[in-house]
């Protein structure tokens, strides 16, 4: 009986030495590919047994119960992140697993841009490739309400910049990731706002900085285009803007603005109807928003394009007049 146990002994360790020794070859052996390199996407939410079958699905041979064993004996099971990893050939089990651990993985982006209003948002997010398209059909009030924001419409509720993120993700995580933006940015600039501005609260600044964004054509003309506003708003003038006439054609504008759509009387034709309009019209950057909030002190309340993208300013109607003549009617010598 005591040569049974011993046998039985030195068969469990050998038995047991082999598996460690096939679970270290295992962990240490290439990896086989079906192409030089894949890309691997681990959904959120998924267990060790979900994240092995989503490696084999694509395309990486491999046992997919030894990844889990091997996982677990080295305590990575529950540290790895979702997200998109390029795998090479040749890469082992052991190192594949660390990549997964460390969330090694690569991003896609998206680069929502100054200007852009609330429908171009929407679509940039609808055809992005790498995006879970969580958003698609909403109405504006339901994506307003699956983002939790305190605001009648999303427009100007997003900052413009370039957003990083794992492939598949969730389009709405985005959008809190730009809404978080732009309350940050614009919580800043109101904060240390400049003393004597027209506006009530900072989503009216918000709104105003969206009208400099889309009025500007170069950078430098920026501050004495929002000082231009300021001032007309301080005086109780119509504001007198054309992309906000435009914003409230919608898709009715067809790239030409009439006399006619001037005198159309909506609630963002500021030719009609004074102070600001209900919304913002686009997204402002961060130039804008400062711009509208620390707009230089100056006496200009008229500005007209000249045509290469720059404006020049004027104190009264009457050389606001000549300016257009000059600029737009062509009737006066440059």
């Amino acid at each position: 009986m005591k040569r049974l146990i011993t046998r039985l002994f030195i068969l469990c360790v050998s038995l047991l030495t082999l598996a460690v020794g096939a679970m270290v070859w295992f962990a240490q052996s290439p990896l086989s590919l079906k192409q030089p390199t894949l890309s691997v996407t681990l959904e959120p939410g998924s267990g060790m047994r979900q994240i092995a079958r989503q490696i084999v699905d694509s395309g990486v041979n491999v046992p997919p119960q030894l990844l889990v064993w091997l996982a677990r004996i080295t305590r990575q099971d529950n540290l790895i992140k979702a997200g998109s990893y390029e795998l090479e050939q040749g890469i082992t089990p052991l190192r594949l697993l660390d990549r997964l651990s460390r969330g090694d993985s690569t991003q896609a982006e998206l680069a929502l841009i100054e200007g852009w209003n609330i429908r171009q948002v929407r679509a940039a997010l609808d055809r992005h490739p790498d995006l879970r398209h969580d958003t698609r059909g909403l109405s504006d009030a339901a994506l307003i309400a699956q983002l939790g924001l305190d605001a009648r419409h999303p427009e100007g509720l997003f900052f413009p910049d370039t957003y990083l993120f794992a492939r598949q993700s969730s389009d709405l995580a985005v959008l809190r990731r730009a809404a978080r933006h732009m309350q940050d940015v614009l919580g800043r600039e109101w904060a240390g706002r400049a003393e004597g501005l027209p506006y009530r609260s900072a989503y009216e600044a918000l709104i105003m900085a969206s009208i400099v964004e889309k009025e500007t054509g170069q950078a430098a003309d920026r501050p004495k285009v929002a000082s231009v506003f300021v001032n007309r708003l301080r005086q109780g003038m119509l504001l007198q803007t054309d992309p906000t006439v435009i914003y409230g054609l919608g898709d009715a504008f067809d790239g030409n603005l009439r006399k006619r759509d001037l005198l159309a009387d909506t609630p963002y034709n500021t030719y009609t109807r004074s102070g600001l309009p209900p919304t913002p019209i686009a997204m402002p950057g961060a130039a804008a928003l400062k711009a509208a909030l620390h707009p230089p002190r100056t006496d200009y309340l008229y500005f007209v394009a000249r045509g290469d993208g720059s404006s020049a300013f004027s104190r009264s109607l009457e050389e606001h007049n000549r300016a257009v003549n000059q600029y737009i009617r062509k009737s006066a010598k440059p």
